[in-house]
């Protein structure tokens, strides 16, 4: 699962010209949902992105607080094209996305564990599957992409051979850190 999430001061979703979400200060979080994805990964994704500190403590240190320690409000809007390859020619691929009726039933199992992890009523959604007019006023800016399964895609730095040793290789770790120096270059 792919994730971007953006610290907001407010966020709001409108289909056909009416707002059918909205949230003040909090998250803004887009969802992607791939074709191998799990329950695994959706523990792995709620639980990170509710105990991600992006927010200041109330001494106004950075980096201190979830959006949960501070009561704010997620919304949440389910958006397939984060899966997208885009190597090839100039039309994505989609190919890695799941088909709509999985996805969906995926993404509302996503909710309901994000409803039980924190306040329900401070969780919030699109409608899956809609034209969406999303709108939001991002604080920083601060934004961030969780991928619950990113380093199994990345290709080792040397092309091949001895794969680097990264803490998070496996799906059940959203932080990665390098044992080993990257190359130059770094990783894409």
């Amino acid at each position: 699962m792919r994730a971007v999430v953006q610290r907001v001061a407010s966020a709001s979703v409108t289909v056909d010209g009416k707002v059918i979400s909205s949230i003040s200060r909090g998250l803004m979080v887009l969802v992607g949902i791939g074709t191998d994805d799990t329950p695994t990964d959706i523990d792995i994704l709620s639980n990170k992105i509710l105990s991600l500190r992006v927010f200041s403590d109330a001494s106004g240190a950075m980096w201190k607080t979830s959006v949960k320690d501070m009561a704010g409000e997620v919304l949440c809007v389910s958006q397939f094209t984060l899966l997208a390859n885009t190597t090839k020619g100039n039309k994505p691929d989609f190919h890695r996305a799941m088909s709509a009726e999985s996805s969906r039933q995926l993404y509302n199992v996503f909710l309901d564990k994000m409803k039980r992890l924190y306040v329900p009523d401070r969780i919030k959604d699109g409608q899956f599957g809609a034209m969406m007019d999303v709108s939001l006023t991002n604080e920083g800016p601060i934004t961030f992409t969780l991928d619950t399964r990113k380093f199994e895609y990345v290709t080792p730095p040397n092309g091949g051979g001895e794969k680097k040793k990264v803490k998070g290789d496996s799906p059940g770790s959203a932080e990665p850190t390098q044992s080993t120096p990257a190359s130059p270059g770094g990783e894409s």
